[in-house]
């Protein structure tokens, strides 16, 4: 294609991701099948819901997070014995950049294993409700679902009024049926309304919201950008109008971590390694308007959001004040160091984990409240926790070593989008040190070592 591309052929291409009304979804479907369309640009939506197959090439923009999903992407081409073309491109990531030196990692690795906490109490907790809507559950019944974890989670429910004991089992008492958030976003989904007309355009995760749809932001839809008018998170509605402006947005979130519960703790070397229950507070305080041409900020307004707050399983370490200093990261130095190495680890544990780095996250501070000491979190972004972090916790060493390796090898001076940089940083990825993160790596992987 010469630089004026092919024009006549946008009209050929669409769009898919999670949010799309079910008739645009068997649309798109029907269209592609009967050649209408000749392509789709999609998120990892497209791993379900959508029945879009026997393809001729699939294009991979970035890893999607784990083997079982590129091998689920990938697998929309060729289908029946056809030829088919994959392609990956690597993004700016430090898993890619990873990947991208060890190829093996993916040709020589078997599907990683599920990661997931049955015992959940927020996802145990509507599945034992709809299993009781469908007949009374039994003794036996709540053996299958964990034992003394679902009991316990039985008796919260029978305190709320959703179940009722009798000498039988658990009964469902709602004449309707329960709710249960098989996504698992949790909360009432914020429908975007097109304002002049009153249609329904999509929905979008109630946590991801405030980030997304606020008052002023720029939502794009099927290849169309519209304006944010309201968004009212009491009726879980954002209004919305079509428009063309020259920029993007970008939320802007401050965030914070408090230990509620250690669960596991161990210490080496003047490092500390702990797991447990952590409440995570964040806010979406402002938003940045960047010129589509150059990506240059043009201003920064300010955002009134709500405090969102999740109670979810964490992974932690901390380093010893002397340890630190002994290093030569002194208070200016360790904040970025912390951050950088904070981010890197969140971009490596889809490595190790089933998840990507949207259902993770992270918070680092060189003097944390609860610890005294300085200290990165990674947790969980889904209530009670999905057994990432605590996956994290198992292997702690190898995860960090791919993380120091990733920021190594990585062919920039100061830190890049390929190693510490991250596309959802609040801070607008501000403080930032590489090499100080892979001093503060190289501290806490030789006392693993030595601890054995």
């Amino acid at each position: 294609l010469d630089e004026a591309g092919a024009p006549e052929l946008a009209a050929k291409l669409a769009a898919y991701r999670g949010g799309y009304l079910a008739e645009e979804r068997r649309a798109l479907e029907a269209a592609l099948a009967s050649g209408q369309l000749l392509g789709v640009a999609s998120t990892n939506a497209l791993e379900l819901g959508v029945d879009i197959t026997g393809l001729d090439a699939v294009i991979l923009a970035g890893y999607p997070g784990t083997i079982a999903s590129l091998w689920q992407q990938a697998g929309r081409a060729g289908r029946r014995g056809r030829d088919s073309l994959v392609v990956f491109v690597a993004r700016d990531d430090p898993l890619d950049t990873y990947l991208v030196h060890h190829p093996e990692t993916i040709f020589a690795t078997p599907v990683e294993a599920t990661v997931t906490d049955p015992t959940n109490p927020y996802v145990l907790g509507p599945q034992l409700c709809c299993a009781a809507a469908e007949r009374p559950l039994t003794m036996a019944d709540v053996e299958l679902f964990g034992g003394a974890a679902a009991e316990a989670v039985l008796a919260e429910l029978v305190r709320r009024g959703l179940l009722r004991r009798r000498a039988a089992g658990w009964y469902w008492t709602d004449r309707n049926w329960p709710q249960a958030d098989i996504r698992g976003a949790g909360g009432q989904p914020v429908t975007v309304v097109e304002r002049s007309s009153g249609t329904l355009l999509a929905t979008v995760d109630s946590p991801t919201a405030p980030a997304t749809v606020h008052q002023g932001a720029i939502y794009l839809h099927q290849g169309l950008a519209y304006e944010v008018d309201d968004l009212d998170l009491a009726k879980s509605a954002a209004l919305v109008h079509l428009a063309d402006p020259p920029w993007s947005t970008s939320a802007q979130q401050v965030s914070d971590i408090a230990v509620i519960e250690v669960l596991h703790s161990a210490r080496a070397g003047g490092i500390g390694v702990h797991f447990g229950t952590v409440q995570v507070s964040s806010q979406v305080i402002s938003y940045q308007r960047r010129r589509l041409s150059t990506g240059e900020i043009i201003d920064e307004t300010p955002l009134d959001m709500p405090v969102s707050r999740l109670i979810t399983k964490a992974v932690w370490y901390t380093l010893d004040d002397a340890l630190c200093l002994d290093a030569g990261l002194d208070d200016v130095d360790l904040p970025g160091a912390l951050h950088a190495a904070e981010h890197a680890a969140i971009g490596l544990l889809p490595l190790f984990a089933t998840c990507d780095r949207w259902d993770i996250g992270g918070v680092s501070t060189a003097r944390h409240a609860d610890t005294g000491l300085p200290t990165v979190f990674v947790h969980d972004g889904h209530p009670g926790g999905a057994g990432f972090a605590q996956h994290g916790h198992e292997v702690l060493s190898d995860w960090l070593q791919a993380t120091l390796e990733a920021i190594s090898s990585c062919e920039c001076d100061t830190g890049c989008p390929s190693c510490v940089q991250s596309p959802k940083c609040g801070n607008g990825n501000d403080p930032l040190s590489k090499s100080g993160a892979v001093q503060v790596l190289q501290l806490v992987l030789a006392a693993l070592a030595d601890h054995g």
